[in-house]
């Protein structure tokens, strides 16, 4: 009795999904007259490409390949940069060495990739400061940031600006850092750079001004849109928790 409630249950739901989603009325009869064939069938001719398709389903699906051969997409890239040599197979190459915990092989690759017409590019050059930020090269890091400035004034990164405050931070320069932090804080498109002035100030021994950072955030990002607030979760309740501390 059970087992005929359950494949009725879910005739009844393929049916109304028949219906719902406009496909072919002939379904209907294969899933009516044919309860668990005509619900495989069903499944697999019309649900499971759609699934496949999904951006969610190619996601977890690369997630999962990821998780079992977490280099492969790196040995892609390599043979890609052997064989191509262009410069930014070379530059993706060195993005995923960085991903991968290989900062230090990333900075070579940069480095080799700054030469002749390519020498002051600013993509590399921010490029190589993450990876040298990421090595925990942080003087390294600002002083390349600080020859991509001098190279390219007309360049602008809101990324590279929150490195730069980053680097500083890492090298111990708290008072050039806490000023880098608060120029990010009027202009950066996410939470990240409030939230690093806040946990500075409150290392610096300003929790007051940590708060009220904090408040602020929160504050706007209730009036920001709901994807906002869905984007920057992550940051927005690091927020939340800085100020329960």
């Amino acid at each position: 009795m059970r087992a005929w409630l359950i494949s009725l249950a879910i005739t009844v739901a393929l049916v109304v999904h028949i219906w719902k989603t406009g496909r072919d009325r002939f379904w209907i009869y294969v899933v009516v007259l044919l309860p668990v064939a005509g619900a495989i069938a069903y499944f697999v001719v019309e649900i499971l490409p759609g699934l496949w398709r999904s951006r969610g389903t190619q996601r977890a699906f690369r997630s999962v390949r990821r998780s079992l051969d977490p280099e492969r997409n790196l040995r892609r890239l390599e043979a890609e940069m052997r064989f191509s040599s262009n410069i930014d197979a070379r530059r993706r190459y060195a993005e995923e060495l960085v991903a991968n915990g290989r900062a230090a092989d990333a900075v070579k690759v940069y480095g080799e990739s700054l030469k002749g017409i390519f020498e002051h590019d600013p993509t590399l050059m921010l490029g190589l400061a993450q990876a040298q930020f990421a090595n925990g090269e942080f003087t390294a890091a600002r002083q390349t940031l600080d020859d991509l400035r001098s190279h390219n004034p007309d360049y602008r990164s809101s990324d590279g600006h929150l490195l730069y405050a980053r680097s500083l931070e890492g090298e111990g320069n708290v008072d050039k850092a806490l000023e880098e932090y608060r120029a990010l804080a009027a202009y950066y498109p996410g939470a990240e750079a409030c939230v690093r002035l806040a946990q500075l100030l409150k290392r610096r021994g300003d929790t007051a001004g940590a708060g009220q950072v904090l408040r602020d955030l929160l504050e706007q990002a209730q009036r920001a849109p709901r994807h906002y607030r869905r984007m920057q979760r992550e940051w927005l309740d690091a927020a939340r928790r800085e100020l329960q501390q």
